[in-house]
Formats: C-alpha cells, sequence, structure tokens
C-alpha cells in the first residue's frame, strides 16, 4: 500500500515520464549546484536520486555568489523531462539569467549536453509530436503555444505561435505550470492556478483535438489532503506499464517545502478525471516492476569516506547539494573530514561559499556533525544551520582569544527591532564561551502541521544542551525553497581560515 504524499521532502514542480519499466521524475533546484535533480522509480511510489543535469549552469557572478550577488530564488524553475527517440531532453528557464536551456543525454547518467532556445519561456512544457513537429507550451495567466525549429534553437520562422488559454475572472495566481502531451490524438495541456479570492492551488486541463484548435476545459482537482488548506496542484502524470494512469503533483507543507503527491487518473470521453471522487486518495495500491529493488535513500549520514577517482577527483553523494556554484579551490574532503576555507569575507551565512546542504524531512528530523575549529581565524564561524530565508543556525565563533559557540536567528519580525522587517544577517541570541577547537552540534527541526520551528544544541559530557532560542522558520519566495540542514564555514575579518567536519549524522 502507498501512502500520500510519496515524498516527505522537497521535491517541487515535478515533471514524470516512463520509458520501458522506468520512471524519471526531474524537480526544481533554483540555485542549489549541482541541479535539476532525476528521481528514479520502478513503481511510482519509491524514488532515488539517479543523478543531476549539471555541476554548474553559467558561472555568472551571481550563482558564484561573488561581488554579493547571489541567485536565491532564482536559478532553474521547472524543468521539462522527455524521452523521444532514444533520447533523454530536460528544458527549463533560469530567472537570474533570462535565458531557456536545453539539455540533452541518449541516457539518463549524462553526459548531458547543453543549448540554448532563444526567447525565455517560464514554466515551459516541451512536446515532440507524431510529425516531427516540436512545441514548447508555457507563461502565467496566458498560456502560449510555439512552434521551434528542428533543431530547438528558437522559434520556427512562421511557425505556429498563439495564445491557447488565458485567466480569466478573479485570482491570486494566473495559469501556469503548463504540461503540455499529445494522448489519444488530442492535445492536453495541464496547469496550477488559485482562481477566486482565496490562495488555493487547483489543478486545471484544457484538451484541443488539434494542435491549431480551441482549448476548453477547466478544473479538475481542487484538494488538500486534510491538510491545512494547502491544495495540491502543478505536475506531470504518466501512464504505467499496465494502462493506468497518474499524476505526480505538489502540496505545500510550510517550511518543509513542497512535497510530491500521487494521484490516479481515470480517462472519461477523452478527459481526466482526477482522484477518487474529487479528492486525492492516502493510500494508493501501486504495482513495481521490480519489487525486490532496494532504493538508495534520499536522505544519508555521511562519515566522508571518499576515494578519488582515476582523475582525483572526489564526487559526494547525490544527495548533498551546494548552496550556489561551489569554488572547487576552496573545498575538500580527507581522511572523513569535509573542510571548507574562506576565500572572501562576509556579512552573513547566506554570502558564504562552499555550503553543503540537504533536504529536510516531513513531519520530524534532526543533523548532528562534529566541527574542527583549530584552524579558524578571529571573526570566523563554522556550524549547521536549518537554512532557509529565515534561517538559524549555532556555530563555534573564533574570537580574539578564545573560541565561543553562538546561536544566530533570522525571523521575520523580530521584536528587538521593533517589529521592523530583518531579512539581513541575523540575531546572536545566545553566546557560550568554550574551552575546546572541537565541538559536536545539533539541529531538531518539527514540521508537522506546519510548526516549522527549529532547535539547536551542543553536546556536553552530560548529553545534548539546547542553545539560544526555538527559531521560526517560513517558507518565503526570498529563497522559494524548503528548509535544508546546511554545513557552512564564512570569515568576516580576514580570509584563509577552514574548518574541518565529521561524523555527520541525519535521523
Amino acid at each position: 500500500m502507498s501512502i500520500n504524499p510519496i515524498l516527505n521532502m522537497d521535491f517541487p514542480d515535478p515533471d514524470v515520464i516512463r520509458v520501458e519499466d522506468t520512471y524519471y521524475m526531474v524537480s526544481t533546484t533554483m540555485h542549489f549546484m549541482p541541479g535539476c535533480v532525476i528521481l528514479r522509480s520502478y513503481d511510482l511510489r519509491n524514488w532515488e536520486i539517479a543523478g543531476h543535469i549539471y555541476d554548474s549552469l553559467d558561472g555568472t557572478k551571481g550563482q558564484r555568489l561573488q561581488d554579493k550577488r547571489g541567485i536565491y530564488g532564482k536559478g532553474m524553475w521547472a524543468a521539462s523531462i522527455r524521452y523521444h527517440k532514444n533520447k533523454f531532453y530536460v528544458c527549463f528557464a533560469a530567472n537570474d539569467t533570462g535565458k531557456t536551456y536545453l539539455y540533452h543525454s541518449h541516457t539518463i547518467s549524462g553526459n548531458w549536453k547543453k543549448q540554448e532556445i532563444e526567447g525565455f519561456y517560464h514554466d515551459c512544457s516541451l512536446l515532440f509530436d507524431d510529425d516531427d513537429r516540436v512545441y514548447l507550451v508555457y507563461g502565467n495567466t496566458e498560456i502560449h503555444l510555439t512552434e521551434l525549429v528542428r533543431n530547438l534553437k528558437g522559434p520556427k520562422e512562421n511557425g505556429i505561435d498563439r495564445i491557447i488559454v488565458k485567466e480569466q475572472g478573479t485570482y491570486r495566481l494566473g495559469y501556469e505550470g503548463a504540461h503540455f502531451y499529445k494522448i489519444h490524438g488530442k492535445y492536453y495541456v495541464f496547469l496550477i492556478h488559485s482562481s477566486g479570492e482565496e490562495w488555493f492551488r487547483r489543478e486545471a486541463c484544457f484538451v484541443s483535438d488539434s494542435i491549431e484548435g480551441t482549448f476548453t476545459g477547466g478544473d479538475v482537482l481542487a484538494d488538500d489532503l486534510n491538510y491545512c488548506h494547502q491544495g495540491i496542484a502543478q505536475g506531470g502524470i504518466v501512464d504505467t506499464p499496465d494502462g493506468e494512469w497518474y499524476g505526480v503533483l505538489f502540496q505545500d507543507r510550510g517550511a518543509v517545502g513542497r512535497i510530491p503527491v500521487l494521484v490516479p487518473v481515470k480517462w472519461e470521453n477523452d478527459f481526466p478525471v482526477f482522484g477518487k471522487h474529487g479528492r486525492v486518495p492516502e493510500r494508493i495500491e501501486t504495482k513495481s516492476s521490480r519489487p525486490e529493488y532496494q532504493y538508495t535513500p534520499l536522505f544519508s549520514s555521511d562519515d566522508f569516506q571518499y576515494l578519488p577517482d582515476k582523475n582525483g577527483k572526489i564526487s559526494l553523494k547525490e544527495v548533498w547539494e551546494f548552496n550556489h556554484q561551489p569554488d572547487s579551490l576552496h573545498w575538500s574532503i580527507a581522511d572523513g573530514e569535509f573542510r571548507i576555507q574562506s576565500d572572501k569575507l562576509c556579512t552573513k551565512l547566506e554570502e558564504a561559499v562552499n555550503t553543503l546542504t540537504q533536504r529536510t524531512r516531513y513531519p520530524k528530523c534532526e543533523a548532528e556533525v562534529t566541527i574542527n575549529g583549530s584552524d579558524m581565524n578571529v571573526g570566523d564561524y563554522a556550524g549547521i544551520s536549518a537554512f532557509l530565508g529565515c534561517f538559524g543556525f549555532v556555530a563555534l565563533k573564533k574570537e580574539e582569544d578564545h573560541m565561543s559557540l553562538v546561536m544566530v536567528g533570522k525571523q521575520e519580525e523580530d521584536e528587538s527591532l521593533n517589529g521592523k522587517k530583518n531579512w539581513d544577517a541575523g540575531t546572536e541570541y545566545e553566546k557560550i564561551r568554550i574551552p575546546s577547537d572541537y565541538v559536536r552540534l545539533k539541529v531538531a527541526i518539527d514540521f508537522e502541521y506546519k510548526k516549522d520551528e527549529a532547535e539547536f544544541f551542543y553536546e556536553t559530557a552530560k548529553g545534548w544542551k539546547k542553545i539560544g532560542r526555538t527559531q521560526k522558520l517560513y517558507f518565503k519566495m526570498d529563497h522559494f525553497c524548503g528548509c535544508r540542514f546546511a554545513l557552512f564555514m564564512y570569515s568576516t575579518r580576514v580570509t584563509g581560515g577552514s574548518a574541518g567536519f565529521t561524523n555527520f549524522i541525519y535521523t
């Protein structure tokens, strides 16, 4: 029996395909790199990471967190994955560069070849038609259909270019998040929106008998799985080898992020019917083509015992993603230790390069790590964070003549600032002088029913002791991602210091 949601982690904007007996899903990774994660499944219920599309995108100053620039809440959004004539294609728009990218590969593991599609296509969806013509559907509020040249490098001159769906009336979110298909000889576009006066995500579908015909339809799902009035929408649909159909959509779950949900789909008069009696079932029975297969978990502890490949390169586990493009000259792994060295001055955590992250997990999770601060310089911080726009962290801080342990939090509104917004470096809520350069730290997070709170601890001879205050976490558009565990080190006064991280445990 399968229980919804299928994944309790932040994998937003899913698009899914099946190739023979294997399902592949791509998801938004925004500013994190490697980017555009690919998941794999044999039953639509259990998933593992198959890889990422790219290690770095364009290497801009913003993507590298240089010159006080960053791409938080931007980067790649809402990729479309397709398999056509024995080749995989993934396309997406990046909101920091204003470009649309297309990657293609004969295997899901790469090597992925990169090109651009001329123009910017928000939430685009790719369709290869039976006659080898190629289309993109994209947009917000007004949904466009544009024909591409066959090499996919841009719009086709005198090709189809028109608006096929337009939001009408009152709405909080206009139609977007397009997923475009040809099924049963007809053309279907699936969209997300929030109509009316209240905020509630809905899934809609429009269908046309021909590529140049009129698209008609409306809402096909308005349900929240009895969870905090958070609607389920935006994602792809896919068929099984037995001819059954499912939608893989997402649901907002507060600070943990946007979580995939599996929805059965039936066809009535060539129009999709989502769920059962208009609701998403909590339990779904799916068939596996490989019932004995053991999936690699989507989160992991790490002892950092890695061996370099034949070229001397060390590849981290796929569960790890750096916050922005890493600087390979200033992170390393040796003898079971992940080490970060600073190469620039920072005023806050969000400017730190080589911050290493993993997604957190609903409803509760913890992460702990040992930090060696013996090579830190005065003004350096090294710690572990519940990382998102209103982050909190516990860290070693190197003082003039000793080492301190600090808890820092950045709230949506901080009472110490008389209600003013605090989206800067955060507030130091507690500082403790400690006698050692070594310390073991822990973050514990509770997301259940949008409680969204993090607590921070350090290990003593008598066990774990809390430091600072409970940090309220908020999912906001500033990062537009769910909370992550993050290992970080940065300098505020002089560069060149470093810190080591060992024995990371994810519970």
